[in-house]
């Protein structure tokens, strides 16, 4: 934790966030029962007390700004300074902000943040604090895993750097503040754009310094990401020295425990496969039905939809739609735990079971267990697929179609 009395912290939040799916701008979805933005606000104040913090938003944004605000404590709410408004690009948004808050104050350092990464901690702001004391510009920056290739226009390999001496970029970027400021001014002047603000510093003749970053800061970009983002506010970690276990994000965050069953059947008819979770096995007969008659997925959505209360497939693919004759029920399933993700919640288990004759389903549990897992973004130990027999009776017991139960449990925030 850092002495913040001579830090502004600008926090960029004036963005779509297309990429992150339909819905609200990401910084104001809720991630566990605050919005993205407040718990970014919340980090960088716990992090730097005495710091001044300043918004750069969307002119558009003013009242889902305001929501975000109101849920932060006291103190915190107590550090936040009047929003700026943002421009038609990021480094418009920045400069605006920059000039925001060279009116109200001069501080000596300046944090430009992302407002979509909500993990920055104390030691990764003490970091960058530092480094802009020492260097003047500074990032934070993380070891690639990958090979990286450069491609030219026709998409063939033309050199491959080496990766010990990548690094890829995160906030926040710490800078002096007359330095980044001229910097800003100096570019805007020159009508260059850049994609970040150290290459802003760099054009203006300035050495940056990379410290190192932190994996868990990462940014929400995608759906994928909120998914991660919910299991990392979950799950626990050890607090330096204590030995316990702790909850060093939130605690019991997701206390709203539901669940759901599904079940379906479907018949026989001619073919050479079935699909059950999303795997092909060959068999002697296909299942019928207007998509793809997956009987598994087909129950596990709708154990999912049951959990959150939102209907059943039908409702949200009726068969009557010529437009979902032959789907894949991939897209069933996907939507629905796209509905749980919205909610800011997620998947905590599945446990299904299969009930034919045949085909065999014992040797492809743990390809359809995968395949399930890949679907609905968890880790395959989330997933329980069963197979049983009727002992020959009814109508699976005489081969005249398959049956799928699934129990679903979905935590929510309350």
């Amino acid at each position: 934790m850092v002495d913040g009395t001579e830090i502004s912290i600008l926090v960029v939040a004036g963005g779509r966030g297309s990429r992150a799916g339909e819905g609200l701008p990401k910084q104001y979805r809720r991630l566990a029962g605050k919005t993205v933005l407040a718990r970014t606000l919340e980090a960088m104040g716990a992090s730097a007390p005495g710091a001044r913090l300043k918004v750069v938003i969307h002119p558009d944004d003013r009242a889902l700004y305001a929501q975000s605000v109101a849920e932060l404590s006291d103190a915190a709410r107590a550090a936040v300074s009047e929003p700026a408004l943002g421009g038609a690009t990021r480094q418009e948004s920045v400069r605006n902000g920059l000039e925001a808050v060279a009116r109200e104050s001069a501080p000596q350092i300046v944090l430009i943040h992302d407002a979509a990464r909500p993990f920055a901690d104390p030691a990764l702001i003490a970091r960058a604090v530092a480094a802009a004391r020492a260097h003047g510009a500074a990032v934070p920056g993380v070891p690639l895993n990958d090979t990286v290739k450069e491609i030219d226009a026709a998409g063939f390999v033309v050199a491959t750097p080496d990766r010990a001496r990548l690094r890829a970029v995160q906030t926040p970027q710490s800078f002096r503040f007359p330095l980044i400021l001229a910097a800003h001014r100096a570019a805007a002047a020159a009508e260059r754009d850049y994609t970040d603000d150290a290459m802003i510093a760099e054009a203006a003749g300035h050495a940056v310094h990379v410290f190192p970053g932190d994996l868990a800061n990462f940014k929400l970009t995608t759906p994928e990401d909120f998914a991660r983002a919910m299991d990392q506010i979950k799950a626990p970690s050890v607090a330096p020295g204590s030995g316990n276990l702790t909850d060093v994000r939130t605690a019991n965050v997701l206390t709203d425990v539901r669940t759901g069953q599904g079940y379906d059947v479907h018949a026989f008819a001619e073919g050479d496969q079935v699909w059950l979770g999303g795997v092909s096995i060959p068999h002697s007969h296909s299942l019928a039905g207007h998509s793809d008659a997956d009987v598994l997925m087909h129950a596990i959505t709708d154990a999912v939809l049951g959990a959150i209360a939102e209907g059943d497939i039908g409702a949200h693919f009726p068969p009557s739609d010529p437009q979902w004759k032959g789907a894949a029920s991939t897209i069933f399933l996907e939507h629905a735990c796209k509905l749980v993700r919205a909610r800011g919640g997620m998947i905590a288990h599945i446990d299904a079971t299969v009930v034919c004759e045949a085909p065999k389903v014992g040797p492809h549990r743990d390809a359809i267990r995968a395949s399930l897992a890949e679907i609905m973004g968890v880790d395959i130990g989330r997933v329980a697929v069963k197979a049983t027999t009727s002992e020959k009776l009814g109508f699976t017991g005489r081969r005249e179609g398959i049956a799928a139960l699934a129990i679903a449990t979905v935590r929510l925030p309350e």
